[in-house]
């Protein structure tokens, strides 16, 4: 379950979207680690994120782990559904579990992220 369109992080984030505005989402092999996740705190809009950096963390049964901005930008919108159904990342990471969508710094450095070849070979070594 890893979709050719999207790009990728080692730390297990997706980015959809080049156009200057992405969403950023966290990956199905991700979501399956951390088991049944009952809550995800997310950065509110207008917060501005860089690369690389915690902005959010995401509880489940088992842990918590933080969330890492894919690339550097402003927060232009959050998944509000979260707040009440958290298990959306579990049942749909690449759909309705999406996390947040950041308005780009520079939305060439997309380009810089894992393909999804690249990302099934980091998950499968």
């Amino acid at each position: 379950m890893i979709p050719d369109e999207l790009r990728y992080t080692a730390e297990h984030e997706w980015v959809a979207g080049a156009d200057g505005t992405v969403r950023v989402g966290i990956t199905h092999f991700a979501q399956e680690a951390l088991g049944d996740i009952v809550f995800v705190q997310l950065p509110e809009e207008g917060v501005t994120v860089a690369a690389g950096e915690s902005f959010g963390e995401v509880e489940s049964t088992k842990s918590v782990s933080e969330i890492y901005a894919p690339l550097s930008g402003r927060v232009v919108a959050r998944n509000e559904r979260l707040a009440e159904n958290p298990e959306a990342i579990n049942t749909d990471p690449y759909g309705d579990g999406w996390l947040v969508e950041i308005a780009l710094d520079d939305p060439s450095a997309v380009d810089g992220l894992l393909t999804a070849a690249a990302y099934r070979e980091l998950t499968e070594s």
